[in-house]
């Protein structure tokens, strides 16, 4: 579904991803995961348009979108899940759910946020509520339903499990599993390596701006190397 090839993206003077390649399998979540600052967000912004490129290629569904403007990428199907959720607080819950599609057409978002009311049933709970009243796990799910709204082929996801309780970790990350098997394609950007590795079918490693070390997500988990450095085993 979607090919990098040598990405680069700099921010000023300083460059945040040094000619990376990935590609994402239709249907399958890929994992992104390194330390902080290695430049993993960085690739998403690329991705979604918020930061321009400064070289390389993005296919996505064959065509080349490397250069098109976000918005324009949305409506050709990739949406983000930002870091630290980004609701619009002021806002209620089923607003920021019909931005999240407002480019598509009215009867469809209606119906949309009725199927985002049944994944998540405290939104619909609260859909009158302002966003910014909503514990940070129950914000995270606005954030995911907002992205679904699009209905994006790509979703693209970072640090979901950001600032959360374990058991709304757990909920996530078994939410996406379920997206998957539903057959949403997903990049996943995390921070939670162990989490990642284990719900996603292929993986990327990062290291100051680099892609070090890819594999399939459970011959990675089984690296003694990886066990050690991201996992927290001896």
């Amino acid at each position: 579904m979607l090919s990098a090839q040598e990405l680069k993206v700099a921010y000023g003077p300083v460059v945040a991803v040094k000619e990376v390649s990935f590609h994402v399998p239709a249907g399958s979540i890929v994992s992104l995961i390194g330390p902080n600052g290695a430049g993993k967000s960085s690739v998403l912004n690329g991705l979604s348009g918020l930061a321009p490129l400064s070289s390389g290629t993005i296919l996505f569904k064959g065509k080349d979108i490397s250069r098109m403007r976000a918005h324009l990428r949305v409506s050709e199907g990739i949406a983000l899940v930002p870091e630290g959720r980004r609701v619009l607080a002021g806002m209620s819950v089923r607003e920021n759910l019909e931005l999240g599609g407002y480019r598509r057409p009215a009867k469809e978002v209606n119906r949309d946020i009725s199927k985002m009311e049944e994944y998540f049933p405290v939104l619909g709970k609260r859909s009158k509520a302002a966003a910014g009243s909503l514990s940070g796990g129950e914000q995270q799910m606005l954030a995911i339903a907002r992205g679904l709204m699009a209905r994006p082929g790509l979703l693209l996801l970072d640090e979901p499990s950001l600032g959360l309780a374990p058991l709304v970790v757990r909920f996530i990350f078994e939410f996406i599993q379920r997206l998957r098997d539903d057959g949403q394609t997903i990049l996943l950007v995390e921070q939670n390596a162990g989490e990642a590795l284990e719900i996603s079918d292929y993986a990327y490693v990062m290291e100051t701006g680099r892609i070090v070390l890819e594999g399939r997500s459970q011959d990675l988990r089984s690296d003694p190397a990886i066990a050690r450095a991201y996992l927290g085993l001896p």
